[in-house]
């Protein structure tokens, strides 16, 4: 098909897109997109779930209008909650926390959000444009990416550990080994071995990403909060943010070349199915925090290129995804497959037809993920300003609401009871890791790739042995993409030795004297806790070398890996003193100037000041906290969740909060009313079972009844 006709088409398309009907179906599904990416836990999957029953009696352009328009604009809202409070509305906006809570915390809530949002919409116009000239191009490639292939980019993206390790780098690698370890849970695909189970069938089926992230990042950032006892924004702060937004927005024409390098990330990996969203921000904040000028520096530190690289990607995906949904009927993502639901219910067949036959419901598609960006970005700039008010809300209230919304948004990962264990297991494990400077971003990424690493390594190793690593002519991909890893592992070694010999050019020198001998400080909890979770790897390989060799094949690889980077750690902290560093350079006279330069403190994670308070009042703070979690999960078990959630809202800001009755009542009735109505009567949420509900059976008879 020749250029003029794809223009054609495309302004066919365009001038299909444009009714009164059509746009206003698209604006409806941007604005229940919106809502359903701010609140944690839901994203667009829920949210098509929702919208495909309306979508039987529209037409085929107006019903894929309604649905782009939700699924584009999911994680543009999502960055709201991502900013304010530390917590990602959807998995999409984990990077995002790295640096935009604590702009928000510095009073740049304002800053980030321009940058996001700007950074959003040229993210998603970028996907979308990509989307429309490749469709036609893409296919004979696509048709010759196998399992090879796919592995080898899921190596490169695990390769990204090493950057967000930032200094930590043998922490970083560990919690990366436990993230793949952890993504190995459930039934096997490859022998049907259930691994890590512990007899439990919430985990036959692994385990969801949805309480394993919000676990990590939520509940850690809420505890800080709670132990600070300090809202983000200072009262005599101003709220209005509209100046600081204008500065994000010029932040992401200055990085214009960023923008379009994580956005064509964002889309490329978009397009392989699998990937999908909780990978795609990481990859692309990890890119831009190995290639930009002194981001070793201020990464993870509130750096708006950390938020622009995260966000241009994440929107990018969306359009990256669509490919292989059109061109092949294999969808990109989750939310792909129910668009790919649409396409037959509407009677629509992916494959060469989408590109030739109905090349005008296609560019529809296309029309309606950049349209939606527009509208999607626009309606968060303009409501930014009552958005940065909830900065000013004290933190007796705001956590709570925050973390009762976070409780029910968990429950989705699977809608079982298991749920809201992980939520709080790795909650507990995400404030243990943050407390002692462990990162977890690394983890986060080895468990969205661990799975599919484990499936394309067990494929690639079955068909073609060990070819498929080194055969240029048969797997020249394969090969490409191994030479870009070793090259990105190394390049922050190299930039080290070009940065040293420069320096030595310019008559600098840098000296440092390490000692190995026993340093009985070592022996801390940083020490204990990894000597803990050697033992746990000990014990894993001990349990999966008595599985078939597809179901332990990465269980061992990544014990062995982990014990390896453990023992170094390990010895590390017992004998091995980095000494001070000395620069040495000379005056005008040629005399050396000697002085000690600090190490330099990398950790592209949160980290919080707790200023003056004592460690004891710290101490039980956090216990406090993680005392009203357990009691939330405690009064669900027994009355119900939604009952328990409005008990928890009741007591958390009354007791602990010291709230007025008159604010506990009004916001907890506020919050419960609409949580009720959301998920139980739109969503229709099969709640889990209570001990009060299992004692009174015939209760569920009445409709108010089937809260417990």
């Amino acid at each position: 098909m020749d250029d003029i006709s794809l223009l054609h088409e495309a302004g066919q398309a365009l001038d299909i897109l444009f009714t009164f009907e059509r746009l206003g179906f698209l604006f409806l599904g941007v604005i229940i997109g919106l809502i359903v990416g701010v609140i944690p836990g839901l994203g667009g999957l829920v949210g098509l779930s929702l919208l495909l029953p309306f979508t039987f009696d529209m037409n085929a352009y107006t019903a894929l209008a309604f649905l782009m328009g939700l699924q584009a604009v999911t994680v543009t809202s999502d960055t709201i909650p991502a900013v304010m409070f530390g917590v990602p509305g959807t998995v999409g906006s984990a990077a995002t926390i790295l640096d935009g809570y604590p702009m928000s915390r510095k009073g740049e809530a304002g800053r980030a959000y321009g940058a996001a949002f700007t950074a959003s919409v040229i993210g998603g116009l970028w996907g979308a444009l990509l989307l429309g000239v490749s469709i036609p191009i893409l296919r004979p490639v696509m048709l010759h990416i196998g399992s090879p292939e796919l592995l080898s980019f899921c190596i490169f993206g695990l390769s990204l550990a090493s950057v967000l390790s930032g200094g930590s780098l043998l922490k970083g690698l560990a919690g990366a080994c436990i993230g793949i370890l952890i993504s190995t849970a459930g039934d096997d695909p490859q022998t049907g071995t259930l691994r890590w189970t512990f007899d439990s069938l919430y985990l036959w089926d692994g385990l969801p990403v949805v309480p394993l992230a919000l676990g990590l990042f939520a509940i850690p950032e809420l505890a800080d909060l709670a132990i600070q006892q300090k809202s983000i924004k200072n009262e005599n702060d101003s709220t209005d943010i509209t100046d600081s937004q204008l500065v994000g927005v010029r932040d992401v024409f200055n990085n214009m070349w960023l923008v379009c390098r994580c956005a064509t990330i964002g889309a490329g990996l978009g397009a392989v199915p699998g990937i999908g969203a909780s990978v795609v921000d990481w990859i692309a904040y990890g890119h831009a925090a190995r290639t930009e000028k002194g981001a070793d520096i201020s990464f993870g530190k509130g750096d708006v290129r950390g938020v622009i690289a995260s966000e241009s990607s994440n929107n990018a995906k969306e359009g990256g995804a669509l490919v292989p949904t059109i061109a092949f009927g294999v969808p990109g993502s989750a939310s792909m497959a129910l668009i790919l639901g649409a396409f037959l219910i509407h009677g629509l067949v992916p494959g060469p037809d989408m590109v030739t036959k109905n090349l005008d419901v296609t560019y529809t598609m296309v029309w309606s993920v950049a349209v939606a960006n527009i509208l999607g970005a626009g309606i968060c700039f303009t409501f930014a300003n009552q958005l940065a008010k909830l900065a000013l809300i004290r933190p007796g209230i705001l956590v709570p609401i925050v973390l009762a919304v976070v409780f029910v948004g968990a429950f989705q990962g699977s809608r079982q009871w298991g749920d809201i264990w992980a939520l709080l297991g790795f909650g507990l494990l995400g404030f243990i890791m943050k407390r002692l400077r462990w990162p977890r971003p690394p983890l986060v990424l080895g468990f969205v790739l661990g799975g599919l690493v484990e499936r394309y390594m067990f494929i690639s190793v079955e068909r073609y042995g060990a070819q498929w690593t080194y055969d240029i002519t048969e797997f020249p991909i394969v090969v490409i993409m191994f030479i870009i890893t070793l090259y990105g592992i190394a390049s922050p070694y190299l930039s080290q030795a070009r940065k040293k010999r420069k320096d030595i050019a310019n008559g600098i020198t840098t000296s440092q004297v390490a000692t190995f001998s026993y340093n009985k400080r070592g022996l801390d909890l940083d020490f204990l806790f990894g000597a803990g979770i050697a033992l746990m790897f000990i014990v894993e390989l001990s349990i999966a070398s008595t599985w078939e060799f597809g179901a332990r094949l990465i269980p061992q690889v990544m014990g062995y890996l982990a014990l390896i980077i453990l023992a170094f750690f390990l010895f590390a902290k017992l004998f091995y003193q980095a000494g001070a560093k000395m620069v040495t350079t000379k005056d005008t006279n040629g005399n050396d100037i000697v002085r000690e330069e600090a190490e330099s403190d990398v950790h592209f994670d949160i980290v919080v000041d707790f200023g003056d308070l004592d460690k004891s009042i710290i101490t039980r703070r956090a216990f406090a906290y993680f005392g009203w979690c357990g009691f939330f999960f405690v009064a669900a078990a027994t009355v119900g969740l939604m009952v328990a959630m409005f008990l928890f809202l009741v007591g958390y800001m009354r007791v602990w909060g010291k709230a007025t009755w008159a604010t506990t009542l009004l916001i907890s009735c506020s919050l419960w009313a609409f949580c009720y109505g959301l998920f139980h009567h739109i969503l229709i949420i099969p709640w889990p079972q209570s001990v009060v509900g299992d004692m009174f059976p015939v209760l569920r008879t009445i409709n108010w009844a089937n809260l417990f």
